[in-house]
C-alpha cells in the first residue's frame, strides 16, 4: 500500500485534534473529488513499518483524540489488508483514542459479508476498530459545505460500534456540531 500524506495535528477530519493518514488508491473516481491524484494506487510513498511507528508515536500526546483514515480509499481491499494491522496496534496502544474512517463504500451495502463488493477477509476486523465511519461516495450535485465532516448530503456519519451491536445503521451524534 502507498500513502500520500500524514497530518499530525488535523482538526478538519473528525472531532478533536487528530493524526490523519491519507492512503493511495481509489476505484470510485467521484466527479469533483478534492484529491484525484490519490486514485492511483502507486501515488505517494510506500507505507512501511517505520511510517506506522511514526503514526503511533504522533498519537501519544494527551491532546490527540485519535486517528482518521482518508484517501484515496481506505476500504479498497488491498488497503484494508495493510491498515488492519495499524488499527489493531492503535487500539492496543491507545484504547481510549478513537478511529474515524472516510469511505466511498457504504457500510450496509458494500462492506457486508454477503455480497459486499469491498468486503474481504479482514473487513470485519477492520470495522471492529473503527468508531466513526463517514460513508458514501462524494456526489458533486449534492455538495454542501455547511455539513460538518462530509462533503455531500448523501454521506452519513455512522457510529460503527453501535451499528455492529444492533445490526441497524446508527448515526453518530457529534459532540459539538459546528455550523459553517
Amino acid at each position: 500500500m502507498n500513502y500520500c500524506n500524514i497530518k499530525k495535528n488535523d482538526v478538519a477530519d473528525g472531532e478533536g485534534i487528530r493524526v490523519t493518514l491519507f492512503v493511495s488508491g481509489c476505484t470510485h473516481h467521484c466527479k469533483g473529488c478534492f484529491q484525484p491524484e490519490t486514485w492511483n494506487f502507486e501515488y505517494g510513498d510506500p507505507y512501511t513499518v517505520e511510517i506506522e511507528d511514526s503514526i503511533i508515536k504522533a498519537m501519544s500526546g494527551s491532546y490527540t483524540s485519535g486517528l482518521t483514515l482518508l484517501g484515496g480509499e481506505p476500504f479498497e481491499p488491498v488497503n484494508q489488508r495493510t491498515l488492519v494491522g495499524t488499527l489493531r496496534r492503535i487500539k492496543e496502544t491507545y484504547p481510549d483514542k478513537n478511529i474515524w474512517a472516510y469511505s466511498g463504500y457504504t457500510l450496509d451495502v458494500d462492506l457486508i459479508p454477503e455480497g459486499g463488493k469491498a468486503h474481504c477477509e479482514v473487513t470485519d476486523e477492520m470495522l471492529s476498530y473503527v468508531d466513526v465511519l463517514v460513508d458514501g461516495e462524494f456526489v458533486l450535485e449534492l455538495k454542501d459545505l455547511t455539513l460538518p465532516f462530509r462533503g455531500s448530503s448523501n454521506q452519513r456519519i455512522i457510529d460503527v460500534q453501535k451499528t455492529l451491536k444492533t445490526g441497524e445503521v446508527t448515526e453518530y451524534i457529534l459532540r459539538n456540531p459546528r455550523k459553517l
